[in-house]
């Protein structure tokens, strides 16, 4: 049997290096799929090594129930072993069994999925996961204010889906190429446009056929159907599903020619509500400076408020401004604000010097093998007939060069391809056609340049993208995505959650030119936001008595400061550095850790109402803002900004000492006691009275203190700590901390 199993073994090595393995992107303390081989088979009868198989789970996780609904395959025939879903825990005791050979967690091998979903840990074969438990999110109706929608794609199938929930009151609007008994279905459930400029485009739609190719893609990354065979240019072939593959979808048309408008905005947002949506999802945001949350030019600060004051809840991009503070939008404390992250899948193009040096190209080119002559020009005129049939190096540094220019050159020179070098940028589309235009960053040209000095004769060989996928390819905050702090509101941490957004596959107008297949790749938090609403549809649906404040505390107190595998999350930007709040809020976003929070920060309409009395707005203002009969009366003294209950505490001007006060809802088991962990800013002295919690039957709402005060002599930057409330098992309820040494008001040095 020994030699049996060696040979097992190197087939599985064997396996490994021959094809790209992509590991799982559960975390660690939940349950995710792992192989556990026992070597040859005991039993000629198949059905009876099945049952030494459930009787090993029985002994480990204590219940047939448990065993059989844990395991995924029985291995029963050429060798003997079963996968199966267990913790990292119950992997390394059954790993101890002396019939037990190996265990190994799951990996997957090409072809491959759209990704986003399985790399946050959400798993259609997880039969007690998130996704399983809220059945696909089926009856949660998801609201998507864009630049409208292309109705046949395949996205927006619904052969899985049941009868529209009767509790649906919107409808399918007709207009110009959209037909409401053949476009829409039950899963696109209602389509309404707001036109509110007439000197439209011809190429625009009179209805909510989108034209911008946008809309589609957003609302297909929220709730798109299972598609197979879908690829980004025939890169990471797999089956693409939305966050909430069951959900339905309700369009609502107000982006004509990408510019959208605030009475439109505010118009659809209201009738949303009137429609019966479950949760909005706006990919609309404004640059700096930011508009007051009473603002009347703030339609989505409005519509929003009105939203959640009946149970919707409204997620909003964090806006493209990055990556300099204070570039963050949708600024509102009611609002679920979300930053964009990469997620572990790239497609580099390696480029191959003649002295065996490979680099990986950031650029997926997609295409035949280029080898060819390698030039370095300073300038765009230096781009010349000398450069036909040659790779041309150039550096956006030098004379000023516009990379239009540098683009029209190289075509009119009829060279090879252009390496472009410059610094990162995360938006980055597939290149299949000419110019081929290749983008390396500094570190990387200079490589490239210095091999060119080298040598008199220096060539390249630019081959097609490859797959890289895994821990290899670390999380990080895209350049793109806005960064906190709020200039207007600074008392209010924003962004609130991170997710992928960066090359996020899905579906597309086809008469966008390069995705005549009907999906594409996008970067932009226009995508993560989308991600964050297909997953609260999956929690909506799992917990519909939680307020929109609780599924923000849950995703905010339960998200993660490392990816998937562990390692660091990084924030692009003018230089590299560990992302912070200001970066990614609360962290990247775990869902499965969200449907189970423990605790949560918990508000509603009065005391966001309160918060703007106490941000020194006028009653006039604030009774608009809440469309109040009689005048609203704000508490007198005013309360502290600093008190509004978020799943965070920021001080932007701490002179000596201040006293915060936070209350949690126990939404985990009844009888329930939670220890404190504080890990203070650099500088700064945190007190939290009381530092334990107990909750019972009678007892489910607990406030607590947190004095914080500075021992900084000078005006400081921000620095960062957190405050956990844990229960010692399963609970880790953690919430951020920015505290800013303000000595003398409004001085930067």
């Amino acid at each position: 049997m020994s030699s049996q199993v060696s040979c097992w073994v190197l087939l599985v090595v064997i396996v490994l290096l021959k094809f790209t393995v992509v590991a799982g992107g559960a975390y660690d303390d939940q349950t995710k799929v792992h192989i556990v081989y026992l070597g040859e088979t005991e039993h000629d009868d198949p059905e009876l090594e099945t049952a030494v198989h459930l009787g090993m789970l029985e002994s480990l996780l204590g219940s047939k129930r448990d065993a059989s609904e844990s395991m995924i395959y029985s291995y029963r025939h050429g060798f003997s072993g079963f996968a199966a879903h267990l913790t990292d825990s119950q992997a390394k005791k059954i790993s101890e069994h002396p019939s037990v050979v190996q265990v190994t967690p799951n990996s997957y091998y090409e072809l491959q999925t759209t990704r986003t979903f399985d790399y946050l840990g959400v798993y259609q074969s997880n039969p007690t996961g998130l996704l399983r438990r809220a059945n696909l999110g089926e009856d949660i109706i998801i609201g998507v204010f864009d630049s409208g929608v292309w109705p046949e794609l395949e996205s927006f199938n619904d052969r899985e889906l049941g009868p529209i929930p009767a509790r649906w009151k919107g409808r399918c609007v007709d207009g110009e190429k959209f037909d409401s008994k053949k476009n829409c279905n039950k899963k696109l459930i209602g389509t309404r446009y707001y036109n509110m400029d007439s000197r439209i485009s011809k190429t625009e739609f009179m209805s909510a056929r989108e034209s911008d190719p946008h809309g589609s893609h957003v609302a297909s990354i929220a709730g798109s159907s299972f598609v197979p065979n879908v690829s980004n240019h025939g890169l990471g072939i797999g089956t693409m599903r939305g966050g909430a593959p069951n959900a339905r979808i309700a369009i609502y048309k107000v982006c004509w020619q990408g510019s959208c408008s605030d009475a439109a905005t505010l118009k659809a947002m209201d009738d949303a509500i009137a429609d019966g949506v479950d949760l909005m999802s706006l990919s609309l945001a404004k640059s700096i400076p930011v508009l007051t949350e009473t603002s009347k030019q703030n339609g989505i600060s409005y519509g929003a408020f009105h939203a959640i004051s009946k149970g919707i809840p409204v997620l909003c991009a964090g806006g493209n401004y990055g990556p300099s503070a204070y570039t963050i939008s949708n600024i509102a404390p009611w609002i679920i604000t979300v930053a964009a992250t990469s997620l572990d899948r790239w497609f580099p193009t390696p480029l191959t010097l003649d002295n065996n040096v490979t680099i990986l190209a950031r650029t997926p080119y997609k295409g035949k093998e280029i080898q060819g002559d390698l030039m370095f020009v300073e300038c765009a005129n230096e781009i010349t007939s000398a450069t036909k049939d040659k790779v041309v190096l150039v550096f956006m540094t030098r004379c000023d060069n516009l990379e239009e220019t540098l683009i029209t050159k190289v075509a009119e020179a009829d060279s090879k391809a252009l390496i472009i070098a410059s610094k990162r940028v995360d938006a980055i589309s597939v290149v299949e056609f000419n110019p081929i235009v290749i983008r390396v960053d500094y570190e990387q040209g200079t490589v490239i340049m210095k091999y060119i000095s080298s040598t008199s004769l220096p060539t390249i060989k630019i081959s097609s993208a490859i797959t890289l996928i895994g821990p290899l390819i670390s999380t990080k905050v895209a350049d793109f995505s806005g960064r906190g702090p709020s200039s207007l509101s600074p008392y209010v941490l924003k962004p609130d959650i991170a997710a992928p957004g960066v090359a996020i596959v899905a579906a597309c107008n086809p008469l966008k030119p390069g995705a005549e297949s009907g999906f594409t790749a996008e970067s932009g938090t226009s995508m993560s936001t989308p991600v964050v609403a297909g997953l609260v549809a999956l929690l909506r649906a799992v917990h519909p008595d939680w307020s929109p404040a609780a599924l923000r505390s849950a995703l905010v107190t339960t998200a993660s400061t490392t990816d998937p595998y562990g390692e660091p999350i990084f924030a692009e930007g003018l230089s590299q550095k560990l992302a912070d709040p200001f970066d990614f809020g609360g962290g990247l976003v775990n869902p499965e850790k969200a449907s189970d929070p423990g605790l949560v920060y918990d508000a509603g309409a009065e005391d966001y109402l309160r918060f703007l009395c106490a941000s020194g707005y006028d009653e006039t203002s604030i009774t608009k803002m809440a469309s109040k009969t009689t005048p609203y009366q704000c508490p007198s003294p005013r309360p502290s900004m600093l008190d509004l209950n978020l799943p965070s505490i920021t001080v932007p001007f701490l002179k000596g000492e201040v006293t915060v006060t936070r209350t949690v809802t126990n939404v985990g088991p009844v009888f329930s006691f939670y220890k404190l962990i504080v890990e203070p800013p650099f500088g700064v002295t945190i007190d939290v009275a009381p530092n334990v919690l107990a909750f019972n039957t009678y007892v489910k709402q607990l406030s607590f203190n947190v004095t914080i005060s500075t021992t900084h002599q000078a005006n400081s930057i921000y620095y960062f700590g957190s405050l956990t409330w844990t229960d010692c098992s399963h609970h880790k309820v953690t919430i951020p901390i920015s505290v800013r040494t303000q000595k003398l008001m409004y001085f930067n040095h």
